[in-house]
């Protein structure tokens, strides 16, 4: 696959009780997830967002303390994909961003999202 059709990412994944996969790393029974509604994980992501768009914190840093994904441990990073790759919605937000350039809230199956195209 030619480097053009693909993208670089990482991202914050914020799940609640809409959620496909009630667990995390970090909440591996799941007990706060299932307590979490969409507009507070959205609600929180939003704060996560502010903090990083103004400058108060480095997206990295926020993505391993507070994301649901696997990924936090490496900043959120999930590396190159191509389409198809990813569920839809997250394939189009990312695709449509420009490098450097942080998305608004994208929902998937998985929770809610906030992207950064890295490359």
């Amino acid at each position: 696959m030619a480097a053009a059709e693909q993208v670089k990412a990482s991202h914050i994944l914020i799940k609640h009780q809409g959620s496909r996969r009630k667990a995390s790393w970090k909440d591996p029974d799941g007990q706060v997830i299932s307590a979490t509604t969409r507009d507070a994980a959205v609600s929180q992501l939003l704060s996560l967002r502010e903090d990083i768009v103004s400058g108060k914190a480095r997206f990295q840093d926020v993505a391993a303390r507070y994301s649901d994904c696997s990924s936090a441990k490496r900043g959120g990073d999930l590396g190159r994909f191509g389409r198809g790759q990813m569920q839809k919605p997250f394939e189009e937000a990312t695709f449509a961003l420009q490098v450097g350039q942080i998305s608004d809230i994208v929902d998937t199956d998985s929770g809610v999202h906030i992207i950064l195209r890295t490359g």
